[in-house]
């Protein structure tokens, strides 16, 4: 019958799913509990630069809030 095929489908589903999970947890735990950061634009590109730049650490995940900036 039709049910036959949902062990399948969920042991494809399943194998769909962990790489990307798997990816976010490791930019995650690299990145200091951030996700990874994406620049499509040369504009992102710039405010990464400039998150780099500001923090002081030479890092864009590493920021400083707006009251600590000098």
């Amino acid at each position: 019958m039709w049910y036959e095929i949902l062990p399948g489908l969920a042991i494809m589903t399943v194998c769909m799913v962990i790489p990307g999970v798997a990816t976010a947890q490791i930019h995650k735990f690299t990145n200091g509990g951030k996700e990874k950061r994406i620049a499509r634009y040369p504009y992102q590109w710039y405010l990464m630069e400039r998150d780099k730049r500001i923090s002081g650490h030479g890092v864009h995940h590493k920021s400083k809030g707006l009251e600590n900036i000098d």
